[in-house]
């Protein structure tokens, strides 16, 4: 009988789950003139909710320093609810790990980039993302971790 009912697959909520900005070394270190580095880490998990909801949530790691001293962290979590329902099992994962990160992401993007500009810096934009990519590796590293064998065909909800 659920196999002849239509796939169900919608957006009930967008929100920041997380934000935190840290500038440990201020004052001093806006003094400095030298150019500092940056380095950007991203994350996606994936948790059931109730029957047939997930929260998918895309975290992003943004820390610039100059030599050993962070000018600034910042660290976002951009989260979603959606509720995804009659869909074969072995697209679940597909959908959980590219299709919610896709949507999420740009809200993300924008919000790390509003917090870092409220912060007295230039803007950060994260880069666009390849969410199938990421999620292909993820599966890869997933089945060869395995030996190939019984490997999860969703990693994000383990």
């Amino acid at each position: 009988m659920a196999d002849q009912e239509n796939p169900v697959f919608q957006i009930q909520r967008v929100y920041l789950k997380d934000l935190s900005l840290e500038q440990p070394n201020s004052p001093a270190i806006l003094l400095e003139q030298e150019q500092p580095s940056v380095d950007i880490q991203l994350g996606v998990e994936a948790t059931p909710v109730a029957e047939g909801v997930y929260e998918v949530a895309v975290t992003a790691t943004v820390q610039t320093k100059i030599n050993d001293k962070t000018v600034f962290l910042v660290e976002a979590k951009q989260a979603g609810i959606f509720e995804i329902r009659n869909l074969p099992e072995d697209q679940m994962g597909a959908v959980i790990g590219i299709a919610c990160p896709q949507i999420i992401y740009p809200y993300l993007r924008g919000n790390v980039a509003d917090v870092v500009t409220r912060a007295g810096f230039p803007p950060v934009h994260l880069a666009e993302i390849n969410f199938q990519a990421m999620y292909e590796q993820q599966q890869a590293q997933a089945a060869a971790a395995q030996g190939g064998a019984d490997a999860n065909p969703n990693p994000a909800l383990q």
